[in-house]
């Protein structure tokens, strides 16, 4: 054989070994990022006082659409009574809508106002807040409510998301690998993917935003207490229905110990701040976990895994697709565990209807698989969300609830997003227990209002769509 030869096999040799490098690192790198330090992270038990759960309903009453509105009222109330420090950690903090179609109350107009009047007041307090990129356009520009609070002395911290794993490494593994470098820049000429009144972008922007990855925590901490929400200040959310518990005490430290650690990796270090419980008494007989990433998901699968016989597990969600969890709730009602699920349709996106994918065929797989004995409802939306995420674990000797920012996916669940959950185990007959079955109970039985339909209201068995959503939730290509 003639050297010639040789030499050109070689060369198809290495640029074979090249491809296979250019294709093979970056995934292999993406799909082994550990979570960022401080992440996955898991309370000590720890004594609260002051403990309620707080609830945002859109319901039809009398033909007319009713808004119950408790959590961002609580919110403000909590901020106008600090003195001394404010965190928020939000994901959704914007007023980008169609506002030739839509309109909505000002949500985050009420929150910014509120955090500067307390700054005002109080110089010295300190306050800060975390937030995602999403709500600058993925780099677009410095949302205008953020230029306004960091004039007013309140530090605004948007979660560095390069340092948090890719949840569809398919994708994600190449922009961090090739495009990342690139930037994003403020020459937007392409329309804002949000809303008319949002800034421009560019195609560097919408590259960054394909990547879906967030800091999709709601939480706020005060020296008064802390809210654990499923509720975004967002203009375009305001109708919601959401779920929030409120509390103070101990379990508020650890809060602000796992906020803490996504402000550091985020490149600010959060001045140490000593939280004072207030003088209520502890709540007697009430034990608390504050839960973040996949430590969320552990407590959950226990919990079911530990239901028997007899115990009822009461599950309202926005997107459930998280397949560990669809297979222990149908192992659970094998059991003789009455397990009852309300789920939005997943029909309504801030004016874009959706295919249902995945909660209508999670829901039919719960129906199949559990040969009828799981129940499923859903919620009747009118253009707003179902954007509630609880669980409710009634054992014979206590209740779990178990509920926060956390939709029940792999994206939320399996260390990819930054969740926030609070877990909270009370005695059977607690008056926390008792008001989480009532509302519960109201919205399954219709009390008082139109909540919930029938599961054939929205019945879908396409298998098309089944293929999709189970290759959706494998691979992360997927918004949930």
């Amino acid at each position: 054989m003639s050297a010639k030869p040789r030499q050109g096999y070689k060369k198809r040799n290495l640029a074979v070994l090249a491809a296979m490098a250019v294709i093979a690192v970056p995934l292999y790198s993406g799909w082994s990022t550990p979570a960022p330090e401080g992440t996955s992270y898991i309370s000590p038990p720890s004594t609260v006082t002051g403990l309620r759960m707080l609830y945002d309903l859109t319901y039809l009453k009398d033909g007319e659409i009713v808004h119950e509105q408790t959590i961002l009222d609580e919110q403000i109330r909590m901020i106008r009574e600090a003195k001394e420090f404010i965190l928020a950690d939000i994901f959704l903090y914007n007023d980008y809508y169609d506002t030739e179609k839509y309109q909505y109350p000002a949500s985050t107009r009420r929150l910014t106002d509120a955090l500067i009047a307390q700054k005002q007041k109080y110089p010295e307090l300190k306050a800060y807040l975390i937030t995602d990129e999403i709500n600058n356009s993925y780099g677009s520009e410095l949302n205008a409510q953020f230029r306004e609070l960091e004039e007013n002395g309140i530090r605004v911290i948007v979660t560095d998301l390069g340092k948090v794993r890719d949840s569809n490494p398919l994708y994600a593994a190449y922009y961090r690998a090739y495009f990342r470098h690139l930037g994003t820049g403020e020459d937007g000429w392409l329309k804002n993917p949000f809303g008319d009144n949002g800034p421009d972008v560019n195609l560097r922007n919408y590259l960054r935003l394909l990547n879906f990855k967030a800091n999709h925590r709601k939480v706020l901490i005060t020296d008064g207490g802390a809210i654990v929400s499923s509720a975004n200040p967002h203009d375009a959310s305001s109708w919601h229905s959401n779920i929030a518990f409120q509390f103070s005490g101990e379990a508020v430290k650890y809060l602000l110990g796992a906020e803490k650690a996504v402000a550091a990796f985020s490149g600010v270090q959060i001045e140490d701040v000593e939280y004072r419980p207030g003088p209520t008494e502890v709540r007697p007989d009430t034990e608390v976990l504050v839960l973040t990433e996949d430590k969320i998901r552990d407590k959950i699968l226990e919990n079911i895994k530990s239901a028997a016989e007899g115990d009822r597990i009461d599950l309202g969600m926005f997107y459930l697709a998280h397949r560990e969890i669809i297979n222990q709730l149908i192992l659970a009602a094998d059991r003789g565990v009455e397990v009852r699920i309300i789920l939005d349709p997943n029909k309504d996106a801030f004016g874009f209807e959706k295919n249902g994918i995945p909660n209508r065929q999670a829901a039919a797989e719960f129906l199949e698989k559990s040969g009828g004995k799981i129940q499923v409802r859903w919620y009747l939306t009118h253009g707003e969300q179902y954007h509630t995420k609880i669980i409710g674990i009634h054992k014979k000797d206590e209740t779990v609830l178990i509920g926060g920012s956390a939709n029940y996916t792999r994206r939320n669940l399996d260390n990819y997003n930054l969740e926030a959950d609070l877990m909270v185990t009370v005695k059977p007959g607690d008056p926390l227990a008792e008001e989480f079955a009532a509302w519960f109970d109201r919205t399954w039985e219709n009390r008082d209002g139109i909540y919930t339909g029938d599961y054939s209201e929205y019945q879908d068995d396409s298998l098309w769509k089944k293929a999709v959503y189970r290759f959706q939730e494998k691979t992360g290509l997927c918004t949930f």
